[in-house]
């Protein structure tokens, strides 16, 4: 199971965890929101731990963080505490809107999902930052097949000091995949995709 996998589950377990608790506050249901709580009391420590821990990871792995997901962060880390008052407290009002600021910083994720995706021209990064993340990711999912400097060749992998693909034949390659070559378009983000097809290309001879 890769990161952003990782990540979606704790996201989605998280919310999920957040919704029946406020629902069953709302609802004073005191007696089954006390053995809920009690019933996942570890498992919302653990989803809440990889929440933060993934998302924070994969921000630094982009290395390009805008003002959007600094508010994504900081409305999760303010929702844990607000909630704790809340349930702590029976109070309505801040579960409620705890689970609002959950629910924004979902949204927040998603928009910057959607923007990555828009194309290049928009991503915000300068050559020299690209080719930073270019190179983590490429340190981290391609070196094992293509090498260190692109030339290894390993089951079959071809050697990338010889391509003749442009940015955009490349970045479609490590998207979509072909042959014994994974796509990654499901545990890259555009942004990192484009970096990659970047760096790929100041390999070729």
């Amino acid at each position: 199971m890769n990161l952003l996998t990782i990540h979606k589950v704790s996201v989605i377990l998280f919310l999920l965890i957040y919704l029946i608790k406020t629902i069953l506050l709302v609802a004073n249901q005191t007696e089954n929101l006390e053995k809920f709580k009690k019933l996942t009391k570890v498992l919302e420590m653990i989803v809440s731990a990889s929440f933060l821990i993934t998302g924070i990871w994969m921000l630094v792995e982009i290395g390009n963080i805008k003002s959007f997901q600094i508010i994504k962060i900081c409305l999760v880390l303010a929702s844990i505490p607000v909630a704790v008052i809340a349930y702590k407290k029976s109070n309505k009002v801040l579960a409620i809107v705890s689970l609002l600021m959950i629910i924004m910083s979902y949204g927040l994720a998603e928009m910057s999902r959607k923007q990555r995706a828009v194309g290049s021209n928009d991503m915000g990064l300068n050559s020299s930052d690209t080719l930073m993340v270019g190179q983590t990711v490429y340190t981290n999912y391609c070196v094992k097949c293509h090498g260190q400097d692109g030339n290894k060749g390993f089951m079959g992998a071809l050697d990338l000091t010889l391509s003749s693909l442009d940015e955009a034949g490349v970045a479609d390659l490590v998207a979509n995949g072909k042959g014994n070559m994974t796509a990654f378009k499901d545990q890259l983000t555009a942004e990192q995709i484009h970096a990659v097809a970047v760096y790929v290309k100041t390999m070729k001879h």
